[in-house]
């Protein structure tokens, strides 16, 4: 509809995905609301993503290490390049990187983050991906899912995803591919895909996904990110180019939100395997994920609450 057409008075309970906050036009609201995603052209400076290039480049070449960040590389590349961006897939967990950790903190993310957690926010869960060529052996595929699945808190509406692409990402580098409206269906079971090849480490895929269902390639240009609901169904291809494709996100959640227990879930033997990670990196035999995940969580804006 056009604006026209859209009453510019919101009514109470029209929209269940966003809060309201005069940041989203009533289109924004609607386009989310559908499809549970949306996409903010050039939201993040190229200063800043050239910022956050370079500390990764930092991490890679083992100039700083910082503390609980996991560091994913490719072992058999290892002998070709040494340590270097060659190598490493993924940043994950660097709330304790000074400088990774100011892309949760962006004042022009978080005025985006607000419409769908609301004004107290944690940034639970972060990540640098760092998508290497991969011509044949589909490593760094990974397959459709849905980032609930390893989350034990709620509510799945108020938490977000904050996406941004540090280069140009499309189908050729293995750009994010989503299934639009997927975030009004229920959480799905995960598991490891039966794929040729390697599979990585927690890189679980819904079982028995439906590879005909239409999806959308979402193309973005360096500084564009999307935000989308943790229940939309997405996944990302692989690099067929010999460059790299890099992207910075986080998972940012309501403070006043809640954990839950996955015992008996379809997310419990993520939940194990999780601990058997923790376990080998902290020494840590008897964690509880909710305990791994409030250990890594960081207020950035409002209070803290309950998360």
């Amino acid at each position: 509809p056009t604006s026209a057409q859209v009453s510019a008075v919101p009514q109470p309970g029209r929209f269940r995905y966003t809060v309201d906050n005069d940041v989203l036009t009533t289109e924004q609201r609607q386009f989310y609301e559908d499809n549970g995603y949306l996409l903010i052209k050039k939201l993040v400076s190229d200063e800043d993503i050239e910022r956050f290039r370079k500390e990764f480049v930092r991490i890679c070449k083992k100039e700083v290490n910082p503390p609980g960040a996991m560091i994913m590389k490719n072992e058999a590349l290892k002998s070709q390049y040494g340590q270097s961006e060659n190598v490493v897939n993924k940043v994950q967990d660097f709330q304790e990187d000074e400088e990774l950790f100011r892309y949760c903190t962006l004042p022009e993310v978080l005025k985006y983050v607000a419409c769908f957690t609301g004004p107290n926010i944690m940034a639970m869960h972060t990540m640098l991906i760092n998508k290497l060529p991969d011509s044949d052996k589909q490593t760094f595929l990974h397959p459709m899912h849905q980032d609930l699945h390893y989350f034990p808190f709620r509510p799945a509406d108020r938490i977000v995803c904050s996406w941004t692409a540090m280069e140009r990402a499309d189908q050729d580098n293995g750009c994010l591919v989503v299934q639009p409206g997927t975030h009004k269906e229920p959480l799905k079971p995960h598991g490891y895909p039966e794929w040729e090849g390697k599979t990585n480490k927690l890189f679980h895929g819904i079982i028995g996904y439906d590879e005909k269902s239409p999806r959308v390639h979402l193309v973005m240009e360096k500084g564009d990110t999307v935000f989308f609901h943790p229940l939309l169904i997405h996944g990302s291809g692989i690099n067929k180019t010999s460059g790299f494709r890099k992207s910075i996100s986080c998972h940012f959640a309501s403070s006043e939100g809640y954990y839950i227990d996955v015992k008996n879930t379809t997310q419990e033997d993520m939940e194990k395997e999780v601990q058997e990670i923790a376990h080998k990196k902290y020494n840590m035999s008897s964690m509880k994920l909710r305990d791994i995940w409030n250990f890594r969580a960081r207020l950035v804006q409002g209070e803290r609450i309950n998360l």
